[in-house]
């Protein structure tokens, strides 16, 4: 048996049927009045006629306006966000109903009376008048009674009072939003303009009080809450001075980016950001030839080692906006590879994606991969990266960096790849640190593959392998020397913000705890570049390769670590070395005050952009590297003890750190190996 709904009657419903019922005794009262008032209020005095056609005319005139009402939608519509549109369907309704009241109050009258007439005009004028003001006023008193209790909840309520920076466009805008928030307890008490031409002035009753210089002064005075920086076009540095004067009054600092007002020309509540700590690097937005790295990538299959690293997932991000023909994302690590799938599916549901999972150690999965998919561009991320981790794991670093890094190059050469872009890092210039050293190695690798090919050497490239090679390796290259084409070529860069093992995660969670804020060293400073830009530059960079390049790109100016801790301190609302304490731990194994970009004898190459640099490569034995290079694979695969030592042989400007190794047998290792200094 179907059991049958019970429909339920809703709020919106009942209040319908008591309008109806208020409706059609408003209208009858409405034109009662009018025809009293034209009999000087006497109602003995009305004419019969008039009296007995309004009363018999009157029922059915209030049945009329409701259904004229209802067609109208004057039922059914929110009236507590009533607006000009509810306004202007009441006229038609009164003006519709008081048509068919004249008509109808004559046609009655000249069936009770035998005559043609009419109602006084006055009783029309008045009684329509009267209605429009009864109909209308029950509907929007309902809005006026929400707005009164609104204010005196905004009257009782905490307010915030909030500072705004920038009279212009994008500021004006803000400003009028949040003036129409009638619920909302926020009020703009003054602005900040550096246009002297301004001071003084208003904009919506709110005073410009004067230029930068008068922030913090103007936040004691008005007692600010909030500041919204609203000045999407000034410069970086002028951005940034901003921001730095803004952050020391611990106000709450929400910023709107330039890309609003450049993309869409207006600028809402919702464009402002919370103040990241980018904001106060002051860098000038990075410009890259779009053009040019569409022509390079489109329609061409890219592989991306390490795609699920902060690095590698953002290369994988800018590839598929390129179109290529096919992107290939392949990571040890298969959670984050899954992630950055999923992304690029929902972002991309066109895009030609193949996630695959293994690692670059692996030459046979190397070849596979190359042989089923042929990329020809390959950006190698693939990298252990933690500095004091990888002090203490110094064969893995040379086994995932430097073997690694040889065998992808390898499988990319002997499979017609086009183009090997290899991620290097500045620690890689004089590095004191394996992870550093490890990647100098890996710069050395790609030199001497792009070496090898212009002298038609590269058949003498050995194929490193750790596994036994009796159990079926046997690959043969299925391409002639002659038809080996990759550039090979380095793009090394510094810090980027919010990658893995950056200091700023780190940071945010120390201050979410209450500190204290560890800082190695008060006076070590980085460069710092976030995550699209490095990006962008690195494939603007992977356009000009002609093979063997080490591209640089310019970081801008260094940040001091403290420095950086403390503007983060700040942008939480709180006071360094008083809310927060900051400590100072100590440089940790391997870590240097300051990083370099170039060695001092590389030199320094323009290219197209001013960002990207070439490092005139260094000279070394090719040769030599290569024999070297293999015993160190087996020396790693073996994890030697004297591996430091060799990499040191190998790297002549790494300078390791040998403080607090006194093992006898050690010295004698790294002795043998490098000799005495």
């Amino acid at each position: 048996m179907v059991r049958s709904k019970r429909r339920t009657i809703e709020h919106w419903n009942l209040i319908s049927l008591i309008l109806m019922a208020y409706d059609i005794i408003a209208v009858g009262l409405a034109y009662f009045l009018g025809l009293w008032l034209r009999y000087d209020c006497n109602f003995s005095q009305i004419s019969p006629d008039y009296l007995r056609t309004f009363i018999w005319f009157i029922p059915f005139y209030g049945l009329m306006c409701v259904a004229v009402f209802w067609r109208l939608r004057l039922y059914n519509s929110l009236w507590r966000f009533a607006s000009t549109t509810e306004f202007k369907r009441a006229v038609w309704g009164t003006l519709i109903t008081s048509i068919i009241h004249i008509i109808g109050a004559s046609v009655t009258m000249y069936l009770l009376t035998g005559r043609i007439g009419r109602m006084p005009i006055s009783y029309y004028m008045v009684g329509m008048g009267l209605q429009f003001l009864a109909v209308l006023g029950i509907r929007f008193s309902y809005r006026f009674v929400l707005l009164e209790r609104a204010k005196r909840k905004k009257a009782n309520a905490k307010l915030i009072r909030v500072m705004l920076v920038g009279a212009g466009d994008a500021g004006e805008m803000i400003l009028r939003e949040i003036q129409r928030m009638k619920e909302e307890t926020m009020q703009v008490c003054c602005i900040i303009d550096d246009n002297p031409n301004k001071w003084g002035r208003y904009i919506e009753n709110v005073p410009i009080v004067g230029g930068r210089n008068e922030i913090i002064a103007s936040a004691e005075k008005y007692q600010i809450d909030k500041i919204f920086v609203a000045v999407p076009s000034a410069s970086a540095d002028d951005k940034r001075e901003i921001l730095n004067i803004c952050k020391e009054t611990g106000c709450e600092l929400k910023n709107l980016p330039g890309i609003y007002q450049m993309m869409f020309g207006y600028a809402t509540l919702g464009d402002l950001k919370d103040v990241a700590v980018e904001d106060l690097l002051g860098r000038e937005p990075i410009r890259v030839n779009m053009d040019q790295i569409s022509r390079h990538i489109r329609g061409r299959v890219v592989m991306v080692t390490g795609g699920g690293g902060s690095i590698g997932s953002e290369l994988c991000r800018q590839v598929a906006a390129y179109d290529p023909k096919q992107l290939i994302i392949f990571d040890v690590y298969e959670n984050n590879a899954y992630e950055i799938q999923q992304e690029l599916k929902e972002k991309y549901p066109a895009l030609e994606m193949k996630v695959l999972i293994g690692s670059v150690r692996d030459s046979r999965r190397m070849n596979e991969v190359f042989d089923t998919y042929r990329p020809q561009i390959v950006y190698h991320a693939a990298a252990h990266k933690h500095v004091p981790l990888m002090e203490d794991s110094a064969c893995e670093a040379i086994k995932n960096n430097v073997i690694g890094t040889y065998k992808t190059a390898f499988a990319a050469m002997t499979h017609g790849c086009e183009r090997f872009v290899l991620i290097s890092t500045d620690k890689a210039v004089n590095p004191t640190n394996i992870m550093g050293a490890s990647k100098r190695l890996c710069e050395m690798v790609i030199q001497s593959f792009d070496r090898a090919m212009k002298e038609g050497k590269a058949d003498k490239l050995p194929m490193l392998y750790t596994h036994n090679t009796k159990d079926g390796e046997g690959f043969t290259p299925q391409l002639s020397v002659s038809q080996f084409k990759t550039d090979f070529v380095a793009v090394r860069f510094g810090n980027v913000l919010g990658s893995n093992g950056s200091v700023i995660p780190l940071f945010k969670k120390q201050i979410a705890k209450g500190g204290p804020v560890t800082v190695t060293h008060p006076d070590i400073i980085r460069y710092f570049m976030t995550i699209p830009e490095a990006v962008s530059l690195v494939m603007q960079a992977g356009t000009y390769a002609k093979g063997g390049e080490i591209f640089v790109l310019d970081m801008g100016a260094p940040v001091k670590i403290d420095e950086l801790a403390r503007n983060l301190i700040k942008l939480s609302g709180l006071k360094p070395d008083e809310d927060i304490p900051i400590v100072y731990t100590g440089l940790r194994p391997g870590e240097k005050l300051y990083e370099e970009k170039l060695m001092a004898e590389e030199g320094m190459q323009k290219t197209e952009n001013d960002l990207i640099h070439i490092g005139n490569p260094l000279y070394f034995d090719t040769d030599a590297f290569l024999e070297q290079l293999e015993k160190l694979m087996h020396a790693a695969h073996n994890n030697t003890t004297n591996i430091i030592p060799m990499v040191e042989a190998m790297v002549p400007t790494y300078h390791p750190d040998y403080t607090g190794i006194k093992d006898a047998t050690y010295e004698k290792l790294r002795a043998e190996t490098v000799g005495a200094k």
